[in-house]
């Protein structure tokens, strides 16, 4: 989350997913204003990550930057681009079947702060 903030990613939510897939615990989908910023976005989680102790387990996406996912285990970050976001909607994708179908955005990062 440290890293989202420190290069201002946009729209950040949290979505848990135990008890809907195996993949992950967590994934965690935020928005960068243009593909170099979505790119800073990915790089600045995978060197926190690095610093935390923890090796990505992949990274996709890098080269075009409109939509990086790195795979950190437990937890998945997703930095988009807004357009991509919307059109592949994962927050309403993984949030179906629950009695809040919205995730809630993390404070302080709600659209333009």
């Amino acid at each position: 989350m440290a890293a989202l903030d420190e290069l201002k990613a946009r729209d950040v939510v949290e979505i848990d997913v135990r008890g809907k897939t195996s993949i992950a615990d967590c994934l965690i989908i935020a928005s960068g204003t243009s593909s170099r910023h979505v790119k800073s976005i990915a790089d600045e989680v995978i060197k926190f990550a690095k610093q935390a102790g923890m090796l990505p387990l992949g990274v996709e996406g890098q080269a075009e930057a409109e939509w990086v996912l790195v795979d950190l285990g437990d937890i998945i970050v997703h930095v988009m681009l807004p357009r991509i976001r919307e059109f592949y909607g994962l927050e309403r994708l993984w949030s179906v079947g629950d009695e809040d179908t919205e995730p809630t955005p993390l404070a302080g990062r709600e659209a333009g702060a």
